[in-house]
């Protein structure tokens, strides 16, 4: 019995750990290497929000694409060019930044702390 308690706990903080973790070939870049980026034409920055959080308070040159429509929309996306990602807090462009990868994207920046993190 406490064997199976063990396996249990030890998947759990597995799941949680994986959760947090950057998806192999995603990496985490804070606000102001975003702003460093934002000089090149060629990347693609995307705002994974709510289009009423988005419109609330936003960066130009990101695109507001919201997380639930990313999948059905990258098509509109260059998979060799480099992609920011951002949302309010990191969580969300994490999901985003790992879906993007999967699906081919080179290049895949996630901005630590979202906007939230943005000076």
């Amino acid at each position: 019995m406490e064997i199976v308690q063990w396996i249990v706990i030890l998947l759990a903080i597995a799941f949680i750990f994986s959760r947090f973790m950057p998806a192999k070939g995603v990496e985490n870049i804070t606000s102001s290497d975003a702003k460093q980026k934002m000089k090149d034409r060629n990347i693609q920055f995307i705002d994974v929000r709510t289009p009423g959080e988005f419109k609330a308070k936003n960066r130009k040159p990101f695109k507001n694409i919201p997380l639930s429509n990313l999948a059905s929309q990258t098509k509109q996306l260059d998979k060799s060019k480099e992609v920011v990602v951002i949302c309010q807090s990191g969580m969300r462009s994490t999901k985003a930044a790992k879906m993007l990868k999967k699906q081919g994207f080179e290049k895949v920046f996630n901005v630590k702390g979202g906007m939230s993190a943005w000076v």
